[in-house]
């Protein structure tokens, strides 16, 4: 883990922004308080409907079960599932246990999968049979002491009487493994301690609207907000959980009508989606009255839409690493909301280094990396995190993301990893050399985008044997290009280097003319 300056630490305790609770006594106290909060699970497969109680029941149950079997404070408990009951109570169970948790995205592929478990090393892994494209492999955990599939064998993981309080543990100590794709070829694992979660979890809830509405969570809880946005906030907030396990617009308008429900915003496609649905009337923008947008690019044309209509837009920017640097107040100036992406978090503090790379650190910074390597390239001396975005601020403080330094391309929300997609591209035998790259979206943002090259006498490969290959090798569908280009040489550097950014140009512009 990365070395955090004294200095730094000083301030964080002395502005209370690090506190002694764990996340397991942060969940305590929030369930002691509001125990008959609904919380309910919006599914074709697994609907469930109960109260906090009832959760905690669970979880306490899978707790006793997890203890009888040697799982305590300092031991790693995976999970990967959709958004389902047994999720929360595996997360929740966790934290009462001190054990550090590693949420999954139960879209991620066989390859994913592997080396998650691999690095992590948990010894409990609770999954699903199967869910669309989520299926049980059991010879991928057979290194792992504890498995549990729900549906299958999952309560007989649940004691008989459930455990009772918190087991101590050292709120410095991880909470929390999140992996999330980056430019290197595997998944980055991102450890957060029960002080930066615990700090992430009560800034973002003090900056939502305090009328947002009853709020549905569709992000996957295997994602780091998907996950804070289901199982701590409402808890800290004392206010009900509505999980869905696919995001369906149809039935998130049905929803407005029958439950009351609102979309509170995510990446743009959570809002466009609905808007864009042939059954949405004006009577459902009751249900729409906030979206924080973040998580992938945010189009100007998209936000002034959106507030063109009655809903108030506000941006915000942060990663698994740093989840919460910048964000618009919804009181804000309506330039500001719609197209910066707001100013410094409460206690971070940012700066643009000479040449545009944003820096950045803060109480909800992580502890750095699983790959010491990886940590020691992002985080210097001085506390700064490194975000590989390139960005600038106007006189106010507001920040703007102008690009990224990064070789990773962001889709609704979910971070691909170019190197990764072009490592297993370059196994087809006609291709020379690849490049992944990002090309706009309407709808996500933006989408991965092939550029190949192939050597002499080769045809190139089409964009369905392109996927196929991906499939075979295990890559998750949502990584997989969505547009093939075929050049006979790339833009370089005097030193041959590939030049991306011509390449993000030039298809942008192509996707304009069209």
């Amino acid at each position: 883990m990365r070395k955090i300056p004294a200095e730094l630490t000083e301030r964080y305790e002395a502005e209370g922004w690090w506190t002694r609770e764990t996340i397991g006594d942060l969940l305590v106290r929030g369930l002691d308080a509001a125990p008959d909060t609904d919380f309910r699970v919006h599914s074709a497969e697994r609907p469930w409907s109960g109260t906090f109680r009832d959760v905690e029941h669970v979880a306490r149950r899978l707790a006793g079960g997890l203890r009888e079997r040697g799982v305590g404070p300092g031991d790693v408990v995976a999970f990967q599932l959709p958004n389902w009951m047994e999720a929360a109570a595996v997360f929740w169970a966790s934290a009462f246990l001190g054990a550090a948790v590693v949420p999954i995205v139960h879209f991620y592929g066989r390859k994913e999968l592997e080396y998650i478990l691999d690095v992590s090393k948990p010894r409990v892994f609770v999954t699903a049979e199967r869910f669309g494209r989520l299926e049980f492999r059991p010879d991928l955990c057979a290194g792992v002491p504890v498995v549990g599939v729900v549906g299958r064998d999952f309560d007989d993981l649940l004691a008989a009487e459930p455990m009772s309080g918190v087991l101590p543990v050292d709120p410095a100590c991880p909470a929390l493994i999140a992996f999330t794709s980056g430019t290197t070829r595997d998944p980055k694992g991102v450890v957060h301690s029960h002080r930066t979660l615990g700090f992430e979890t009560r800034q973002l809830a003090g900056r939502y609207p305090p009328d947002r509405g009853l709020q549905l969570t569709s992000a996957p809880v295997g994602h780091f907000i998907g996950m804070v946005n289901a199982f701590l906030i409402p808890v800290l907030d004392q206010r009900p959980v509505n999980l869905a396990d696919v995001w369906d617009p149809a039935q998130v308008l049905r929803l407005i009508d029958s439950d009351g429900l609102s979309v509170g915003g995510g990446v743009p496609y959570y809002v466009t989606s609905v808007l864009d649905h042939p059954d949405f009337r004006p009577h459902h923008l009751r249900g729409l009255k906030y979206a924080g947008l973040g998580g992938s690019a945010v189009p100007s044309a998209i936000t002034t839409r959106l507030e063109s209509l009655g809903i108030t837009v506000f941006r915000s920017y942060g990663s698994t690493e740093h989840p919460s640097v910048t964000c618009s107040r919804y009181t804000a100036p309506v330039g500001k909301r719609l197209h910066t992406d707001g100013d410094a978090c409460p206690g971070v503090e940012l700066r643009i280094a000479e040449d545009g790379e944003i820096l950045t650190r803060g109480p909800d910074l992580c502890l750095g990396y699983t790959d010491e390597e990886l940590t020691k390239r992002a985080f210097d001396g001085e506390g700064w995190y490194h975000t590989g975005d390139i960005g600038v601020l106007d006189e106010d403080g507001y920040l703007t993301i102008t690009d990224r330094k990064a070789d990773v391309i962001i889709r609704g929300g979910e971070n691909i990893s170019a190197a990764e997609v072009e490592e297993v591209l370059l196994g087809l035998p006609a291709i020379a050399e690849v490049a992944v790259v990002a090309a706009p979206d309407g709808r996500l943002g933006e989408h991965a985008a092939a550029v190949v090259r192939v050597r002499p006498g080769e045809r190139a490969p089409s964009l369905d044997e392109l996927r196929a290959h991906l499939e075979a090798a295990g890559l998750a569908r949502q990584k997989w290009p969505e547009e093939l280009h075929e050049v006979e040489d790339f833009p370089r550097t005097a030193s041959g280097k590939v030049q991306k950014f011509l390449l993000r140009q030039d298809i942008a512009a192509r996707a304009r003319r069209e």
